[in-house]
């Protein structure tokens, strides 16, 4: 269970706050940062500039609430060398939190998400699935950038019943359809609900419908019937790379034994005469 300290709800006041969630790369290790000013172990979350606040995802992301530019900046600094496996390119979500003076907390389609009031609880809420939506985008991204590569493949093989005879080609698909299974498998569990429902079950309505928002089950879904395809591609790839070698090496061998007996028949008619 997830201890959450509550935040000073004056920080972040403002009728209107933007939160962003960056995916900076593969793993953020946020041991040894606990402080005793922290909202939350899991994720690492505090609170950072004049009123705003940052929770830190081991799986590679960084959400910030209610920062200027100049600290998102210095977040951004201070965290960079924590991170495994930077990107080239950072994605990100953002969204846009007011307070309501409606009784319950609103998620507008594309609009601003409305909420009783901006306490350390939902922000945690509103920050998990933040976190899940960036990381969903890169895992579609690497996804479908797989899917381009094996569609011509497939087309080939419709056309002409034969598989590609690029061989190394081939084996560099499987391993990189390998290393996506892994990379999507090990990154973040779309599932798993955040820990801070354990102690506000109140809060799990809120949940529900950012998750509808962001359509993280069905993302999550998608991707996993992707990746079953793309494994059953590599797969069959595999099968007929193999199937085709074993011909082959069937053929050569055929050939050796018939160049064999050939020589000894011609050295059994040079010998009689």
């Amino acid at each position: 269970m997830n201890t959450v300290t509550s935040i000073n709800q004056g920080s972040l006041a403002a009728h209107k706050t933007t939160a962003r969630a960056l995916l900076l790369g593969d793993r953020i290790d946020t041991a040894g940062l606990e402080r005793s000013d922290m909202i939350s172990a899991n994720p690492l979350a505090f609170q950072a500039g004049a009123r705003g606040f940052v929770a830190l995802y081991r799986f590679g992301v960084a959400v910030m609430i209610g920062l200027s530019p100049l600290e998102e900046d210095d977040v951004l600094q201070a965290v960079k060398v924590r991170v495994s496996g930077p990107h080239a390119h950072v994605d990100d979500e953002m969204a846009v939190l007011e307070i309501s003076t409606e009784p319950d907390d609103k998620v507008t389609p594309g609009g601003a998400i409305a909420m009783k009031d901006l306490s350390s609880e939902r922000l945690l809420v509103l920050a998990d699935a933040l976190a899940k939506s960036v990381s969903l985008g890169r895992d579609e991204r690497e996804v479908n950038a797989v899917f381009d590569i094996i569609e011509p493949f497939a087309a080939q093989l419709a056309a002409t019943g034969r598989p590609p005879w690029k061989r190394r080609f081939m084996l560099r698909l499987i391993g990189q359809t390998l290393l996506v299974q892994h990379r999507v498998s090990g990154r973040v569990a779309v599932e798993e609900k955040p820990d801070v429902l354990w102690d506000r079950p109140d809060l799990e309505r809120l949940y529900a419908r950012l998750e509808d928002e962001y359509e993280l089950k069905e993302r999550a879904q998608t991707l996993k019937n992707k990746l079953d395809v793309i494994g059953e591609t590599a797969r069959a790839l595999n099968d007929m790379i193999d199937a085709d070698r074993a011909t082959r090496l069937e053929i050569i061998i055929v050939i050796l034994i018939a160049a064999e007996i050939l020589l000894s028949i011609a050295q059994m008619v040079m010998w009689h005469r």
